[in-house]
């Protein structure tokens, strides 16, 4: 009985600690973004508690983190379906555009019109290439088929994809219809982190991905590429506005520590007065303050 009860004492203070550092982190998040000429979302869950949160139920543009949440869309069709990452998708000469970011055209030119869809998923999350994207979202039905399956799985309601990228670039406005807010984006990349990525090896591999993801190193992985942690992670860049301005700068991810503490986190910069690099020096000073309050919990 005395050791059941020092045990139930040790507990509660291992919660108290944890419920004043996450107030720590709350608070530093809080005065950072004060007085910033951008709107900013931080939602930040640690151990898969909802603990932290500015601007955290407020809707953001997602831009191309929305590749996540359509990644996952890929995966449960793939798996509903008896399929691997390894079959193909057919796609025309017309899917291949040239007036977008795509990193895949640039180096395969319109030569190609098969690819696997574990390619496609590589080119998609880690490159961030458009045009990878839109002939996966085009596969599964478009923006209704997206939609149907974000329910099936049990995505938030606050996780939407109205347009594709094609839509977004012959309109930049339109990609105000993909959005989401912080903690919707935080809780999903938790609930990856925690349980999905272990339901099929297709989810498995999308993880990887997200782990070798090449884009916004200058973000939320700046503070963190001298540590030994694990991070996974998936960037969304905006467009010049009319009023000289950055529509939205993003990375939301999930960050895995040797001791075996975890963290998600979703940061949104939309509207910002900077220039992209100090817009993207904004997410990284975000990172760092939770990491380094992250250090002291351990």
């Amino acid at each position: 009985m005395k050791r059941l009860l020092v045990s139930i004492l040790y507990l509660a203070s291992m919660l108290s600690a944890f419920a004043i550092g996450n107030k720590t982190i709350e608070d530093a998040l809080k005065d950072y973004a004060a007085g910033k000429d951008a709107r900013i979302g931080i939602a930040v869950i640690i151990n898969g508690n909802d603990t932290v949160s500015v601007n955290g139920e407020r809707d953001f543009p997602m831009m191309s983190v929305s590749k996540f949440p359509l990644a996952l869309t890929i995966a449960h069709w793939i798996d509903a379906h008896g399929m691997s990452l390894n079959d193909s998708i057919t796609f025309s000469e017309a899917a291949l555009h040239e007036n977008t970011y795509s990193p895949m055209l640039k180096k395969y030119g319109k030569s190609r019109n098969i690819m696997s869809i574990r390619e496609l998923l590589e080119w998609s999350l880690v490159d961030s290439d458009n045009n990878a994207a839109d002939i996966l979202l085009n596969y599964i039905g478009g923006t209704s088929g997206a939609t149907s399956i974000m329910r099936q799985i049990g995505l938030s309601n606050d996780i939407v994809i109205g347009a594709s990228e094609d839509d977004m670039h012959r309109d930049p406005y339109l990609s105000y219809l993909n959005r989401t807010t912080p903690l919707a984006m935080a809780q999903l990349f938790d609930r990856f982190n925690s349980e999905i990525r272990k339901m099929s090896q297709t989810y498995s591999d999308i993880s990887a991905m997200l782990e070798q993801c090449h884009t916004g190193l200058d973000r939320l992985a700046e503070p963190l590429l001298t540590t030994n942690v694990m991070i996974g992670h998936k960037t969304g860049t905006g467009f010049p506005t009319s009023e000289g301005r950055i529509s939205a700068i993003n990375d939301c991810g999930y960050v895995n520590m040797p001791n075996g503490m975890r963290y998600s986190i979703a940061v949104f910069v939309a509207d910002s007065g900077y220039d992209m690099a100090a817009t993207s020096a904004i997410i990284a000073d975000i990172s760092k303050i939770v990491w380094e309050e992250m250090i002291k919990q351990k």
